[in-house]
C-alpha cells in the first residue's frame, strides 16, 4: 500500500513538472527557472501539415523534422520545436518567439540559459528574433541561413549574445561573415563550416556533422 501511494505521488509530481529531454511544440506549462531552453525553427519546406516533405527541385530529399527533433533533444535542456503553418509570416513569428523567450525570463530563466536556433527560413526567423531580444542577449544559432539576414533591405537586423553559425561548404547560403561584421555587440561569434557535399540538404536530416557541434555548443557554459 505504501509503495502504491508513493508511486502515485511520484507520478503526480512528474506530471506537473516539465522534464528535460522532452520535445515540446510550445512552452511547457510549468517552467523550471534553473533549466535550459532551446527553440528550434525548421526550414520553409516543412511549413504546412507534412513533417516529412520531400524536395524534388534541388534533389535534397526528405526533410525529416521528427528525426531532427529527436536528435536535438537532450537531457540537459528542454527543446521547443513548433511545426509552423504554411506561409507563416517570418516577422510575425519572430514576434511570437520574442514573447515566448521573454515569458521564460520573466519566470526566472537566465537569458544565458536560452538558445534560439533555426535553419534556412527558420534561421531568418531566428535572426529577427535575436534582434528583438537585443536587451537580453540570448544564445543564437544560425544554420545555413545568413542570406536574407544580410540583404540590403535588412541592414538594420543584427544578432546578439553568443552566436554560432553552421553552414555547408557547398551551399550557396555561405558564410555568416557579413552578419558577424555588422553585429558589433555580440558576446562571441563562432562559425563552423561542415563538409558533406550535400549543400542545403545537409540540414534536412540530423547528420552528426552539424548536430554534434550544435549540441556541444548549447551545453557549454555561457556567461
Amino acid at each position: 500500500m505504501i509503495r502504491l501511494i508513493t508511486s502515485a505521488v511520484l507520478a503526480l509530481f512528474i506530471s506537473g513538472h516539465s522534464i528535460a529531454g522532452q520535445v515540446y511544440a510550445d512552452l511547457p506549462t510549468n517552467i523550471d527557472r534553473n533549466a535550459k531552453y532551446v527553440f528550434y525553427s525548421h526550414g520553409y519546406i516543412v511549413e504546412g501539415d507534412n513533417p516529412k516533405p520531400v524536395d524534388t527541385r534541388f534533389g535534397w530529399g526528405m526533410y525529416d523534422f521528427p528525426a531532427i527533433k529527436q536528435a536535438l533533444a537532450d537531457s540537459h535542456y528542454h527543446l521547443i520545436a513548433q511545426h509552423r503553418a504554411k506561409d507563416t509570416d517570418p516577422f510575425e513569428y519572430a514576434y511570437t518567439l520574442n514573447t515566448q523567450v521573454r515569458t521564460l525570463v520573466e519566470q526566472g530563466v537566465k537569458p544565458t540559459n536560452i538558445t534560439i536556433m533555426g535553419f534556412s527560413r527558420g534561421a531568418f526567423i531566428t535572426g529577427l528574433t535575436s534582434d528583438k531580444l537585443s536587451d537580453l542577449g540570448v544564445n543564437t544559432i544560425i544554420l545555413a541561413g545568413c542570406g536574407r539576414l544580410v540583404w540590403k533591405k535588412h541592414t538594420d537586423v543584427k544578432v546578439y549574445g553568443h552566436v554560432l553559425s553552421v553552414y555547408e561548404k557547398t551551399d550557396k547560403s555561405g558564410s555568416c561573415e557579413k552578419l558577424a561584421k555588422k553585429s558589433t555587440e555580440t558576446q562571441s561569434f563562432r562559425e563552423i563550416a561542415i563538409h558533406t557535399g550535400l549543400s542545403h540538404g545537409a540540414f534536412y536530416r540530423p547528420l552528426a556533422a552539424w548536430v554534434d557541434p550544435v549540441k556541444a555548443w548549447i551545453n557549454a557554459a555561457k556567461e
